[in-house]
């Protein structure tokens, strides 16, 4: 995301079953750290071990790194990663930054936010007030990632 005081990237862990978005982070840079912390939050919201769980990416260098592995592996993770240059094997991801950036980068002024910190609380209201809870997928039939879950939890549960 580009501000004026430079670039903020961020991480996304999203729940390929339900389209949630249920880890992130974001720095200044894109260090294995940025990755790490995205997948700690993902883990937790997940209530601390998701053995079996595949984590794909791309084949960047922060998602390539051995500090990634091992955190994959202490919560019973399993990495996977995509093909060189293929745009396609990772939609998922490039679909939902696609629609940050649409529904959110691009609404501010001059194209970028004043601050970091003012992109970081952007971003943070986005996920937690609108894209999880409210924004409709047409893969879910139309519903939000957070009713999807909850739905679903409910027809297991009983």
């Amino acid at each position: 995301m580009p501000t004026v005081q430079g670039w903020l990237y961020l991480a996304c862990v999203t729940d390929v079953f339900s389209r949630m978005i249920i880890g992130w982070s974001m720095a200044s840079h894109r260090k294995t750290d940025l990755v790490v912390d995205a997948v700690t939050m993902a883990v937790h919201r997940r209530g601390g071990r998701v053995p079996g769980v595949i984590h794909h990416s791309d084949r960047g260098g922060e998602y390539s790194s051995h500090a990634l592995e091992r955190e994959l592996r202490r919560h019973g993770a399993l990495a996977s990663m995509g093909s060189v240059a293929d745009c396609f094997d990772n939609a998922l991801a490039e679909s939902v930054f696609a629609t940050l950036e649409c529904e959110l980068f691009d609404q501010q002024p001059g194209g970028r936010f004043a601050t970091r910190r003012e992109a970081k609380l952007a971003v943070f209201d986005y996920l937690e007030t609108f894209y999880n809870p409210r924004r409709r997928h047409s893969a879910l039939g139309q519903i939000a990632p957070a009713t999807f879950e909850a739905r679903h939890t409910l027809t297991t549960a009983a």
